[in-house]
């Protein structure tokens, strides 16, 4: 008879409970947990318990870490961990209100641990899920919601709720992956400002000194001159430089906050070369697994693109879904306004047309993607082996102009001494 290694919560206490059970199946194991009050949220057979083992304490150091960073910045972590965990306990029979309690239990101190108190409150009071999360906008977003309403009304919460992390899971990592090729340029070129700012206000100024005083002022070369007077410039005006500096800063976020400014800068980061390409594939890997999850989960297909283009991330894909939306709206299918625009590959309009044909739409705009999921990533690993290399070359030239620049009089004081 076969052993297994399960975690199981406790239904009185709420406490998480690790052992192992024997059993002919695992069925019969999940069975005989139910019958001792524990619901089980993970089951592996003994002989797989070291690798799940190994996976069980990297998962629970990653919650941890989730838990202790929660922050207004962090509510998507926080909230894809609880709809996966709220997702098990209903699949194993826990009732609803109860798995809220205790989730609420295992949550430390913090406002998602009071926004699960207040859930709990709602239905008690006999408020479906949806009605609380409807009270807590911060957290749950239209999205949310409505794949939510469409569980409670198709009678399959659970389900939707494990579409619905898996959707939150994919999405953060897209988002992450492109969060991170963007980032990675800016920290570079943040690095070699500082060395090249460091070498100009703290380092060209003593040459100057030593030049001064050792060639009695004999003219130096004209690369020397144009690195010393660049050197000048920025110390005699340094405050200013910073003043103008920030004032571009806070500029280009006030005018990201307005519609003007948004679809420009939206334009502007389409229209870069190699870096465009990715954004444009994230969303419409984006837009093509909340539209599928949405339309998987039960929802009705305008109020589905209504929600994509909202949460689409791109004012040009939010324009975009907006035509689709509107000729949808008068009885045409979603392919046909898909081609007629700029925005998305043909290959999507072609594959959202098969299924539509085949009535498969939700796979098929899952398929789509996992398809550009694949593409950004390549496009990521692509943009990074590019931009090491460029941004390594362009530093060495910035800084070996400034060295031939200080060298070159240096080679004069040297001949002379000699």
């Amino acid at each position: 008879m076969p052993t297994f290694a399960y975690i199981a919560i406790d239904g009185n206490t709420g406490r998480e409970d690790r052992g192992e059970i024997t059993g002919d199946s695992e069925s019969e194991a999940v069975a005989e947990l139910k019958s001792r009050g524990l619901y089980p949220t993970q089951m592996e057979r003994e002989d797989v318990v070291a690798e799940v083992s190994t996976k069980q304490t990297a998962k629970k150091a990653k919650r941890k870490r989730r838990a202790a960073r929660f922050s207004g910045g962090g509510i998507g972590k926080i909230k894809t961990l609880f709809t996966r965990q709220m997702a098990t306990l209903l699949k194993a029979g826990m009732p609803l209100l109860r798995g809220l309690e205790v989730l609420e239990r295992q949550q430390s101190e913090g406002p998602f641990r009071r926004v699960l108190g207040e859930m709990a409150t709602v239905i008690r009071g006999g408020g479906s899920l949806s009605d609380a999360m409807a009270r807590q906008p911060r957290f749950f977003d239209a999205l949310y919601l409505n794949m939510v309403k469409a569980g409670e009304a198709a009678g399959a919460l659970d389900v939707v709720l494990e579409q619905l992390a898996e959707y939150l899971e994919k999405a953060r990592k897209i988002q992450g992956q492109v969060r991170s090729a963007m980032l990675y340029p800016i920290i570079i070129m943040a690095v070699a400002v500082g060395v090249v700012g460091a070498l100009i206000v703290f380092v060209v100024p003593k040459f100057e000194s030593i030049f001064a005083n050792m060639l009695k002022g004999e003219p130096l070369p004209a690369l020397t001159q144009g690195v010393l007077g660049f050197s000048s410039l920025v110390q005699s005006q340094l405050g200013w430089l910073v003043l103008g500096m920030a004032a571009v800063v806070v500029g280009v976020r006030f005018l990201l906050k307005t519609p003007a400014g948004q679809n420009t800068w939206d334009r502007v980061v389409l229209a870069i070369p190699v870096l465009g390409d990715l954004v444009l594939k994230a969303a419409v890997a984006r837009f093509s697994r909340t539209l599928g999850t949405l339309l998987a989960s039960g929802v009705q297909i305008l109020e589905a693109l209504k929600i994509t283009r909202d949460t689409a991330g791109n004012t040009r894909v939010a324009a975009s879904l907006e035509a689709v939306w509107e000729r949808v709206r008068v009885g045409e299918g979603m392919a046909g306004p898909l081609a007629a625009g700029s925005m998305f590959p043909e290959m999507v309009a072609s594959m959202v047309e098969v299924g539509e044909e085949t009535g498969r739409l939700p796979d098929m705009l899952h398929r789509i993607a996992d398809t550009y999921d694949e593409e950004v990533d390549n496009a990521v690993a692509g943009l990074t082996s590019l931009l090491e290399p460029l941004m390594i070359v362009l530093m060495s030239v910035v800084v070996g102009v400034i060295v031939i620049a200080l060298f070159l009089p240096l080679a004069r004081i040297i001949q002379t001494l000699s």
